[in-house]
């Protein structure tokens, strides 16, 4: 990455939005301050986690979803700070033009990568798209496609899979004239009709058909029924409700959750063999010591009831395992609330007595 790159992805790192619901993430950027994305990314629902370099997780909401055009707008309940706002771009995009594409792709936390634009009007179906070669996976979509004056020229959308970075991006203008319309109709909980493209006020929906041209509209559907878990999550999420955990900001996805206690971090992932395990990493394994640490793991595992010590590649973790078919809304209160009274307390120990490192934790969210 160039000098002047660099200095550009410094400047607007603030603006880039993370977003995650219980079907997948994406990425976003602030222009005016809403928070845009693709339609996709919110998949349907009225809420979205969000978090930025300067806001930590919390639930946004998607006041505009617009599935014709692949985009949505997301109101932050809270100011966004940012030094360096962007901006829509106006000028003609050209092929040749280079490009800097910005995102979370797999959760790789503001990641940028630089190309050229390949084609400057590519249309895909109804929609005009900005074709670039700058490489984006999943993760990416949602978020800004820059030029070289640090401007805003598209939403990176959508990608050729299979292909030599073949990336996709709705054009600027085709993204202004979706907020003037929205912003014009002053109202939130708005969505466009694919069929008749006119924007919908919720409120004015009836068995979710458009109320202009009578087709069925999904997206209020998917609104108005909202993400409803059942079956072994919604028990696991009942049970971290009772223990006071906020499962709507530890949902990373429909069977994974991630939440912070004190200084430790616990993660509890529901797996397709059926195996519940909740853990967390405690420290890793110290230069000195080594000996008497293992000792101290074998003694306290000997004893400890639901829970056990294990040791990942040079990591010790506090976990509690359990078979799907086993877990009970008792059993799991139980286990749970052991293992978040005691990770905290064995952290602090096994760093202060045997001078163990602090864990390390990967980029992926």
């Amino acid at each position: 990455m160039n000098t002047s790159t660099q200095r550009m992805v410094e400047q607007t790192i603030e603006s880039i939005v993370q977003i995650t619901n219980p079907y997948g993430s994406g990425s976003g950027f602030l222009i005016n301050g809403l928070i845009i994305t693709n339609s996709h990314v919110v998949s349907g629902l009225k809420e979205a986690l969000i978090s930025t370099k300067t806001l930590p997780k919390t639930l946004g909401s998607v006041i505009y979803d617009d599935p014709a055009y692949d985009i949505a707008f997301i109101r932050s309940p809270v100011p966004i700070e940012h030094k360096n706002p962007l901006i829509l771009s106006e000028s003609t995009v050209q092929d040749g033009d280079g490009v800097i594409a910005i995102g979370h792709p797999y959760g790789l936390n503001y990641s940028t990568t630089e190309g050229i634009v390949s084609k400057a009007s590519r249309l895909q179906g109804e929609v005009e798209y900005i074709q670039f070669d700058a490489a984006i996976n999943p993760g990416n979509s949602g978020g800004p496609l820059l030029n070289e004056a640090m401007e805003v020229i598209g939403v990176n959308t959508f990608i050729i899979q299979n292909s030599n970075n073949l990336g996709f991006a709705l054009p600027a203008y085709t993204l202004k004239e979706a907020l003037d319309q929205f912003l014009t109709l002053n109202k939130e909980g708005v969505i466009r009709c694919v069929s008749c493209k006119n924007l919908i006020h919720e409120p004015t929906i009836q068995n979710d058909y458009c109320p202009k041209c009578g087709t069925k509209l999904e997206v209020a559907k998917r609104r108005r029924e909202g993400y409803k878990p059942s079956g072994i999550v919604a028990l696991v999420e009942k049970i971290l409700e009772t223990l006071k955990i906020n499962v709507a900001l530890a949902r990373r996805s429909q069977r994974s959750w991630r939440f912070e206690l004190e200084k430790t971090r616990v993660d509890i992932n529901y797996y397709d063999n059926g195996i519940i395990i909740g853990d967390s990493a405690l420290c890793r394994i110290p230069q000195e010591k080594i000996e008497a640490l293992y000792d101290y793991l074998l003694r306290e595992n000997s004893v400890l009831e639901r829970l056990q010590f294990s040791i990942n590649e040079n990591t010790v973790y506090l976990s509690y395992i359990i078979v799907d078919s086993s877990l009970t809304e008792t059993l799991g209160t139980r286990a749970f609330q052991k293992l978040f009274d005691s990770a905290p307390h064995y952290q602090a120990y096994l760093i202060e007595h045997f001078n163990a490192p602090e864990p390390k934790f990967d980029e992926f969210e």
